[in-house]
């Protein structure tokens, strides 16, 4: 009798939860609250530090000094050194036919052609690119190698083939060029390839010139030559290739420029 008493008390005094399985799946459970608030407590820690290290960042990019504008910038050196290839072209000419040097008007030659690449290093190196230089720098070099080819026509040293092909790439340009400009057409900037098949032919024309001096490597001099005409037309008329869809989308957004302002 008191022993059924004393189960029943227990039963009735018995706390729900209380048992070694509970009290288990208890501790699991409050183990994980206290980790779901640890992280959500966190969690705007970590965003607060990410929105100030954004801040941060716009302020140094806002801080940065703004990139000047190009502009046109006549006095500047590359400018200066396109300027001075042009003004060597009246001396080129008098020592073909004035002073009879081949030689050395080979040498004037081949420098000229190495400044070609002078200019366009020190106007990015030393941030001096301008509208103007954008312009001179390729009309030099259009003009230097003009020059030079139609004096090695008339002097005899140039083989015509060569000379006709080149002369016939430089006109389409050149014609190319004018017509754009009548459509509206924005600038075209001068590509790799065609920096590169002018620099080749810059030095295929002179090694030309020299193949036909006195000096005693003049054969090598030819064979030089030949090899940088094999390479250098076919960049050259590949470069003019290039040019085709690029000058469509500058007429076009030539014309979409000038119907918005």
């Amino acid at each position: 009798m008191d022993r059924n008493a004393t189960q029943r008390s227990s039963r009735h005094t018995n706390v729900p939860g209380s048992s070694p399985s509970m009290i288990r799946v208890n501790t699991v459970l409050i183990a994980r609250i206290l980790r779901m608030r640890r992280s959500s407590c966190a969690q705007p820690k970590r965003l607060s530090r990410l929105h100030l290290s954004t801040v941060s960042r716009v302020s140094e990019a806002s801080d940065a000094p703004p990139v000047p504008d190009p502009g046109w910038r006549p006095f500047t050196v590359p400018n200066l050194i396109s300027l001075a290839r042009l003004c060597c072209l009246p001396w080129f000419v008098w020592l073909v036919f004035g002073a009879e040097d081949r030689w050395f008007a080979a040498l004037l030659l081949g420098a000229l052609g190495a400044t070609d690449w002078v200019d366009g290093w020190v106007a990015r190196r030393f941030n001096q690119v301008s509208e103007l230089g954008k312009i001179l720098d390729p009309t030099a070099d259009r003009l230097l190698l003009l020059v030079a080819l139609v004096v090695m026509i008339a002097d005899g040293s140039l083989p015509l083939p060569i000379a006709v092909l080149a002369l016939f790439r430089e006109g389409v340009v050149a014609v190319a060029a004018l017509v754009l400009g009548a459509l509206g057409a924005r600038k075209i900037d001068v590509t790799w390839w065609g920096k590169t098949g002018t620099f080749l032919m810059m030095f295929a024309v002179p090694c030309f010139l020299a193949s036909h001096s006195d000096i005693g490597v003049a054969d090598a001099f030819g064979v030089t030559a030949w090899i940088f005409v094999a390479t250098g037309l076919p960049i050259h008329y590949w470069s003019a290739v290039g040019y085709i869809p690029q000058a469509f989308d500058a007429v076009r957004e030539g014309r979409a420029g000038s119907a918005s302002g």
